[in-house]
């Protein structure tokens, strides 16, 4: 099969392929050389397997947020953020960012931590579980916000479901409503916390609501300074860095979770690189081939699926919710959004 732009659609993934390749090898010998056994081997093996459908799983809706904002960009900083960009996803938040945690909330250095990560992983482990509580609530504030600005846009006129959606947009005339609505949802979550976990949700969700704020203003800077004065190199630097903060928020979820299944944070880096891989062939394919356009509700299920993302992040606050679930409900929102593309695609086929 081929796709609008007469690529094969396998081809959009050979470079996936061959990352899953080298890296499912590599984590193989990786179990061997930790356990010295071939039974230790292949659980690694399958470790990363699973970390890589887990990550797939929970950033396809990522895949075509990304695709909407790539699809306006200038192709020079559609590919800039398709070469970087994965370095800083892969590199950045897989690697990086548990290193950055654990550095803080153990008030360790760089070199210190690499070697808790490597001769202690259950300390290790147990550090990033701790802070799971400020990063749930930075994150889910963040992508809350991402999801609201979409609905509540007064010119908004496509609606998946109408009776919900043509009434957030109306309301989008008035100002400032996503961060009241935003802060109402933080407070009421704060209720169910003893009195010091309600303060550190309350002000990881405020900077949460500051980083987005400030990205967004940034993005909107920048791209307007473009506009104005027309330097080609600067075009889409702002929509350049509100996708990488918005792909950090993401892997927020992916990243402590994966620590359900493995405390080896180059374990978990193989596997959600992997799954970072697909999620960067599955947003080029979506560019190139017009997907968002063709399936007229797609986009909205991928901002349904952010929203009940960013709730389910609060709710992890004090409950306990597998990784699956999170994935699951996304799937079930993307896949319900796809069939009444489809069916609405079939019903007015003579009027397009």
């Amino acid at each position: 099969m081929r796709t609008g732009s007469g690529n094969p659609i396998l081809a959009y993934f050979r470079m996936a392929f061959m990352f899953t390749a080298v890296g499912l090898i590599l984590a193989g010998f990786m179990g061997w050389w930790i356990t010295g056994t071939a039974g230790g081997a292949v659980t690694i093996f399958f470790i990363c397997l699973i970390l890589s459908v887990l990550e797939i799983s929970l950033s396809f809706d990522n895949a075509i947020v990304n695709a909407n904002i790539l699809r306006r960009m200038h192709p020079k900083w559609q590919r800039r953020f398709l070469t970087w960009g994965i370095l800083i996803a892969v590199f950045g938040m897989r690697i990086l960012f548990p290193l950055l945690v654990v550095m803080f909330a153990a008030q360790i250095g760089p070199i210190k931590a690499v070697t808790l990560a490597a001769g202690r992983p259950e300390e290790y482990a147990r550090i990033m579980a701790s802070a799971h509580l400020p990063i749930s609530a930075f994150g889910g504030t963040f992508l809350l916000m991402v999801a609201l600005s979409y609905f509540l846009d007064e010119e908004k006129d496509v609606h998946w479901v109408s009776w919900i959606e043509s009434r957030l947009s109306a309301m989008g005339a008035l100002r400032s409503i996503e961060i009241a609505f935003v802060l109402a949802v933080v407070v009421g979550f704060s209720q169910f916390l003893p009195e010091g976990r309600s303060r550190v949700f309350i002000c990881s969700s405020v900077y949460g609501l500051i980083a987005y704020l400030l990205v967004d203003l940034l993005g909107k800077v920048l791209d307007s300074r473009e506009a104005m004065v027309k330097a080609a190199g600067q075009g889409g630097l702002g929509s350049f860095l509100y996708l990488e903060v918005l792909d950090a928020s993401f892997s927020f979820d992916g990243v402590i979770g994966a620590f359900a299944l493995s405390q080896n944070l180059f374990v978990i880096a193989i596997g959600l690189g992997i799954g970072a891989m697909y999620v960067r062939s599955l947003t080029i394919m979506l560019v190139q081939r017009g997907t968002l356009a063709e399936f007229r509700f797609l986009e909205h299920g991928a901002f349904y699926a952010i929203m009940v993302l960013a709730l389910l992040m609060f709710a992890q606050s004090f409950l306990h919710i597998p990784e699956a679930v999170t994935g699951l409900c996304g799937a079930l929102l993307i896949g319900a959004s796809l069939w009444s593309s489809i069916s609405w695609n079939r019903k007015n086929v003579g009027s397009r």
